[in-house]
């Protein structure tokens, strides 16, 4: 990355999954309050999981958020505060590689406003 003081900080790709009827409210509350650089929608995922002893099948939709690695804590908090779920899906994954420019703008577009 260029000299301008983020070649050390690290990106991380969050994975979270929502009804499709809050997916848009919630990719935009990330961004809008500077938890999240980029939300990308995938509209439908079809999810099959245990809940409460109860075998599920819902169709959801994933967002794929992408953050700076130091604000991962923060952008938990707030979403699970946010999310409608009682306990919602939240796996972040440190980013090991990519183009230097994009993860440049992820970290230049992270940060609480």
């Amino acid at each position: 990355m260029n000299n301008n003081g983020l070649e050390d900080k690290k990106v991380c790709l969050v994975l979270s999954t929502c009804s499709p009827s809050d997916a848009e409210r919630l990719a935009k509350f990330l961004v809008g309050n500077g938890h999240a650089a980029c939300v990308n929608i995938v509209p439908q995922v079809t999810s099959i999981y245990r809940w409460e002893g109860k075998f599920e099948n819902d169709v959801e939709s994933l967002l794929v958020i992408k953050c700076a690695a130091d604000g991962v804590e923060a952008l938990t908090e707030a979403l699970v505060k946010e999310h409608p779920y009682d306990v919602p899906e939240l796996i972040a994954c440190e980013v090991s590689g990519g183009n230097p420019a994009y993860l440049e703008w992820v970290l230049a577009n992270t940060g609480r406003r």
